[in-house]
């Protein structure tokens, strides 16, 4: 016995550690090389939910608007990778938009009406509870002739080695299917139920995090391809998050095409993209298309070295890094002005969170602010603040970084797939301007609608939150 127990800490811990270091696929961690783009190729969008005047929840919502827009508008050839593509709801059904049931039908009319469009669809296996389920959106869409890849997340990293270890030794080789499950959905308990390597498999917590859209369309009679970044998903139950995307024409499509055929191909389903679109570069604004770690790289790069005068506007749905917590310590003590609206982690789609991990990490940047950064928390009423977008002003310019990543280990680790855009320029113009007069309208509670509270709300000193936080990121043992 005592052997046998020997073998199996010795496979669990073999699998583990090849689990962390293993090569990454392809076209992973991905920086594309830095474009120069006229100020009217570049479009920023959000969706914000707040309190009215009367107390009362409302939203502004124009990131799927735009998406359907583009889809409408497409010419030859639709490619979107979504993270959360489903109508799962939690414990509490609040009346959502169904953005799910709104993407399908809108991507199978379009078909319809041109079978030769290109349409191909990527996406996490989360939308199948890991093979356990039956996802009726993807199955129509198959039917309908598009083109469903779901990612081999087998092919990526673990994140959580202490249990992944295990679980590769002895789990990952009974595969799973749907139909013969006994135990509920972990997402929604109205639906079908799921199989117990359904739960064994989610527990490894990582994933195909991106959110984005490319597509062709014709603008002045010309045929542009545009490429939307985001971090807003067609799920229903995230409907009335707070969200931003911005909009590239011509430029970084190839490129973002190039990182989703990488994702394809490790995938099992491999596909090439043959389109093309006109490009004019020859404006004055950078942009540079971002995967896995090189967001991190980038963000470092941009962060160290801020001193007076510079600036970090953030508003982050996760906030706990640790090379990212530090820079922020740095640059407040260099005496950069820093402001960061924080989701309070309270709220995940009608279940009740511990505040972690940004409560303990707000704390620790509150107690060591030389005077330089203030943080206010979005006033969450169900819904989620689930941008993930940062503005820097240095002595070059203003930086806008944004799209799927949330600043944690995980996400900008070479864990999950991420993708994010880095729009530069030396003056406050165009998409960089509207993103900073969001997040003002944010921080500020303009027009008396209330986005945002202070940050003695929900201050949290919790020892052993700090203590937990400080554990989960190092160890992957959490879903942030």
């Amino acid at each position: 016995m005592k052997k046998l127990f020997s073998l199996v800490l010795l496979s669990a811990l073999i699998f583990g550690i090849y689990g962390i270091w293993k090569p990454l696929p392809d076209g992973m961690n991905f920086e594309s090389r830095v474009y120069n783009v006229p100020e009217s190729s570049v479009e920023f969008f959000y969706d914000a939910t707040y309190l009215n005047k009367d107390g009362q929840r409302e939203s502004k919502q124009e990131i799927f608007d735009e998406i359907f827009k583009m889809i409408k508008g497409a010419k030859k050839f639709v490619l979107l990778d979504m993270f959360l593509f489903n109508d799962f709801q939690g414990k509490k059904s609040e009346n959502n938009r169904k953005l799910s049931s709104e993407l399908t039908e809108l991507l199978i009319e379009k078909k319809k009406a041109d079978p030769k469009l290109e349409i191909i669809v990527v996406s996490d296996p989360v939308n199948t509870i890991y093979g356990g389920y039956k996802s009726p959106q993807f199955n129509k869409l198959e039917e309908a002739g598009v083109k469903i890849i779901i990612t081999d997340l087998k092919k990526l990293r673990d994140t959580n080695p202490l249990y992944s270890g295990f679980y590769r030794a002895f789990f990952q080789w009974f595969g799973n299917k749907s139909g013969d499950g006994h135990f509920a959905n972990p997402f929604d308990k109205t639906k079908p139920k799921v199989t117990a390597r359904s739960y064994l498999e989610m527990i490894n917590f990582k994933a195909n995090h991106r959110k984005l859209i490319v597509a062709d369309g014709e603008i002045n009679g010309k045929l542009k391809m545009a490429t939307l970044i985001t971090s807003a998903n067609p799920h229903d139950g995230s409907s009335a998050h707070s969200n931003s995307a911005i909009k590239i024409y011509d430029f970084i499509w190839s490129d973002a095409i190039k990182s989703e055929e990488a994702a394809g191909k490790f995938s099992g389903a491999n596909f090439t993209a043959s389109i093309s679109g006109v490009s004019d570069e020859s404006g004055n604004v950078k942009v540079k298309l971002l995967t896995e770690k090189k967001i991190r790289d980038d963000f470092l790069n941009l962060v160290n070295g801020l001193g007076k005068g510079d600036s970090i506007d953030m508003a982050m749905f996760y906030l706990s890094d640790r090379k990212v917590v530090e820079a922020l310590k740095q640059a407040d003590k260099n005496g950069a002005d820093i402001r960061i609206i924080l989701d309070p982690n309270k709220d995940a789609f009608g279940r009740e969170k511990n505040g972690i991990p940004n409560r303990p990490v707000a704390d620790e940047l509150f107690k060591n602010t030389k005077g330089n950064t203030e943080i206010r928390w979005c006033d969450t009423h169900g819904e989620q603040c689930h941008s993930k977008m940062t503005l820097i002003k240095n002595s070059s310019g203003y930086h806008l970084l944004l799209g799927s990543a949330n600043l944690t280990r995980r996400n900008i680790g070479n864990y999950n797939l991420e993708t994010d855009a880095l729009i530069e320029n030396d003056k406050k113009v165009g998409a960089i301007k509207r993103a900073s007069e969001f997040f003002n309208e944010t921080w500020e509670n303009k027009g008396g609608k209330i986005y945002t509270a202070d940050y003695k709300k929900y201050k949290d000193e919790a020892l052993y939150k700090k203590f937990w936080y400080r554990l989960a990121e190092a160890t992957g043992m959490s879903s942030f």
